[in-house]
């Protein structure tokens, strides 16, 4: 879908439902009160027995302290700030981070005419198309979207995951890092550091590529092993194999920001949680919403759309309905529990 299309289904189902859907209205403050909740807006005041917490996990930009060592002469800026690639000075610009977000931008600013350098951490790498199909047709019909929180061993570490290096187009392109160093981008290692006006990075791209290839190719065998037991249409081809990411032949392990080389950062190193207006103990020491499968630790409050909430999907509009089933029976027991 295009944006356009999102906002179409939206609005339609805001219609279909009928539900009193109050927009541009922005919640301001929930506590507890009367064995419920008070939620504040910015169209009056709501009293509620129950709270679903609906507003994912992508509302600020996660910037590492280390940008605060980054020499005045360079302009800072996180994806929420930039527009296209005229926000940005004239001159080389460093990207930080090589997931969806940053291979995305990498790949736009280097067309722009800039020089971009990609910095790569832990990434998660999957072709945009696998057998003629989507890769998401795969994640969906193979089961792994469906697979449970209460099945995964580290349930922690899933929820962090990065987003995969996907861009949507029409034409379904794959931007990977193959795709980038084969524009021109210069890709280095994980930002690690800056000291007296040096961006220091990590070594071993070769150990993180091996790793990214590892794990999607594991993945591929996976819908491999699925398509052989089940039926799948004459538009879906034979098995397939990517080439390795190709390592550059020498990584720079540090840059001279002081030097004139790199004129803009881009932080594109993840997203976080806006809880600022809930106003209820109910979040952990890195400020994430403590919760068992969407039951928040708080008698009457919900969560939904985070990552893993019950399932692999649970953050995709289509991953939603099958959580949305099973919290809102809990929901609806609790309310029968009050009365």
């Amino acid at each position: 879908m295009t944006m356009s299309e999102v906002v179409a289904f939206l609005s339609g189902f805001a219609a279909i439902s009928q539900a009193p859907v109050r927009t541009n209205t922005s919640v301001t403050s929930v506590t507890r009160a009367d064995g419920g909740y008070h939620v504040a807006t910015t169209s009056g005041d709501v009293s509620c027995r129950a709270v679903v917490v609906a507003s994912g996990a992508c509302n600020l930009p996660s910037v590492p302290p280390l940008r605060a060592a980054v020499p005045v002469s360079i302009e800072q800026i996180t994806p929420f700030e930039y527009g296209n690639p005229s926000r940005l000075p004239p001159g080389g610009v460093l990207v930080v981070g090589a997931s969806a977000t940053g291979v995305q931008l990498a790949d736009e600013i280097h067309r722009s005419g800039r020089p971009v350098t990609l910095s790569v951490g832990e990434h998660v790498r999957l072709p945009r198309t696998y057998r003629g199909r989507d890769v998401l047709w795969w994640m969906d019909a193979s089961g792994v979207w469906n697979q449970r929180y209460d099945e995964i061993d580290d349930l922690t570490r899933a929820r962090r995951l990065p987003s995969p290096q996907l861009v949507g187009s029409r034409e379904r392109t794959t931007l990977d890092l193959n795709a980038l160093s084969a524009l021109g981008v210069s890709l280095v290692g994980r930002l690690s550091a800056v000291r007296d006006g040096r961006a220091l990075f990590s070594g071993g791209l070769r150990h993180l590529f091996s790793l990214a290839d590892l794990k999607m190719d594991r993945l591929l065998d996976a819908f491999d092993d699925w398509a052989r037991v089940n039926p799948v249409d004459a538009h879906v081809g034979e098995r397939e194999r990517f080439e390795p990411t190709r390592p550059p032949q020498a990584s720079r392990l540090q840059i001279d920001l002081q030097r004139g080389e790199i004129r803009s950062i881009v932080w594109a190193t993840g997203f976080r949680p806006d809880y600022s207006w809930l106003h209820v103990p109910v979040l952990d020491d890195k400020g994430f919403l403590r919760h068992d499968g969407g039951v928040v630790d708080s008698p009457g409050m919900y969560a939904l759309g985070l990552p893993v909430l019950r399932r692999r999907k649970s953050s995709f509009i289509h991953g939603a309905e099958d959580d949305a089933r099973e919290v809102i029976e809990h929901l609806a027991q609790h309310l029968e529990d009050l009365f």
